[in-house]
């Protein structure tokens, strides 16, 4: 099977599934190590975004980058965008005058896909400060869209030509290296938002999903008999699911010396033994009709529901623990399903005009209206109404 026919498997949506139910649980409070479902994220748009490169090299010897760029703008920024308008209207209406400064405050750097920079330039540590960020789970969605701008010129140079494949292999590894040294350089802070947040201390994740991409190491996989892998697998995805479960929060020992490093080369190894094995029944196991489906909707069910989180808090609702979180997580998945059924699929498979050049002016003028909500919503006045102690104080 091709690279690009992996594209569809029910095993890899299946692991989409499982990382975006760990960040939910984790965002509720429920699964201390659930963040790390990020790097599973992280590691399939690797391997699903090369595979894509590499298939297209195979097929026309060369990389179309603006209708690439343009595939991925149409997959991803309709639904930031209502997303981002939607939120920013809702914390006007809703939010403390606190979270709405902060959402005023961020919303540029989110459009602009530069959040997790900003963060770090202002120093909001994710691990302290991010409950009250609106926009603060954009970090992440800021380093794919770095990666999907920058590795496609790479691999547009590299991949062409007798050996091109290896070459790939070989640069995404040696990446993958480099951006673990930063990480542990960057990790023995006592904030490690930089090391967390970094494009370069998290693209060893991305970069070792596309080496697994590639023909070299997918001809490796392929050696592996179908019983041993579909064991392997299974072995796998538990070892997976118990880091989620026993990983404690950024304390986790090692975690920035290695560890991340260490769970998204095992995402890596699990994600092309599935690939190869697709039917057995690890694979039948998590692209099965729950998980398949959640990751089929997990990427605007990442987007709506910090937002739902923040603006429901145990306060407004009366109750948290578990109830609040199912009532969190159904709303989210209400949500989620409505954006893509309206949104994203509409853009993606059936609207004349989110093509070519007219696509081009629609997204311009979405993108005009969030600048328009972003610039009529009045800055909230943090602190009016609050007593001055040394004016009390005063003789």
């Amino acid at each position: 099977m091709s690279t690009t026919g992996r594209v569809h498997l029910a095993p890899l949506d299946g692991l989409r599934g499982l990382a975006v139910t760990a960040v939910l649980l984790f965002h509720a409070g429920q699964l201390r190590g659930g963040f790390l479902g990020v790097d599973l994220f992280f590691v399939l748009s690797g391997f699903l975004i090369t595979g894509l490169l590499l298939g297209e090299i195979g097929k026309r010897n060369r990389i179309g980058l603006a209708a690439f760029w343009g595939r991925r703008a149409r997959r991803l920024l309709p639904a930031l965008i209502v997303m981002g308008v939607a939120v920013l209207l809702l914390a006007w209406a809703f939010g403390s005058p606190t979270l709405l400064a902060l959402a005023l405050d961020d919303a540029p750097w989110a459009a602009a896909q530069a959040v997790n920079w900003h963060f770090v330039a202002e120093q909001v540590g994710y691990w302290n400060a991010s409950d009250t960020r609106l926009f603060a789970h954009l970090w992440s969605i800021a380093v794919e869209w770095q990666f999907y701008l920058l590795w496609p010129l790479v691999v547009a140079v590299t991949a062409r030509g007798r050996g091109g494949q290896r070459r790939v292999a070989v640069l995404a590894v040696a990446g993958a290296l480099v951006s673990l040294t930063l990480m542990i350089h960057f990790g023995n802070a006592v904030d490690t938002t930089r090391a967390y947040e970094g494009t370069d201390t998290r693209a060893f994740a991305l970069l070792l999903g596309a080496a697994v991409a590639t023909e070299p190491v997918r001809r490796l996989f392929a050696g592996v008999p179908r019983a041993v892998a579909d064991a392997l697998c299974a072995l796998l995805v538990c070892r997976l699911v118990a880091s989620w479960a026993l990983t404690d929060g950024q304390h986790a020992p090692g975690l920035f010396q290695g560890g991340l490093f260490l769970h998204s080369a095992t995402a890596a190894v699990l994600i092309a033994l599935l690939a190869g094995v697709p039917q057995g029944r690890t694979g039948q196991v998590v692209g099965s009709a729950v998980p398949r489906r959640l990751g089929e909707i997990s990427y605007s069910l990442y987007l709506w529901h910090w937002p739902v989180y923040l603006l429901l808090p145990e306060k407004t609702l009366g109750f948290g623990g578990w109830a609040r979180t199912a009532v969190l997580i159904g709303l989210s998945l209400g949500a989620a399903e409505l954006s893509k059924r309206v949104v994203e699929d509409p853009v993606r498979f059936r609207a004349r005009w989110a093509t070519g050049g007219r696509g081009l002016v629609a997204l311009a003028a979405a993108a005009v209206v969030l600048a328009g909500v972003w610039a009529a919503i009045p800055q909230p006045q943090l602190g009016a109404g609050t007593v001055d102690l040394d004016r009390l104080m005063a003789p």
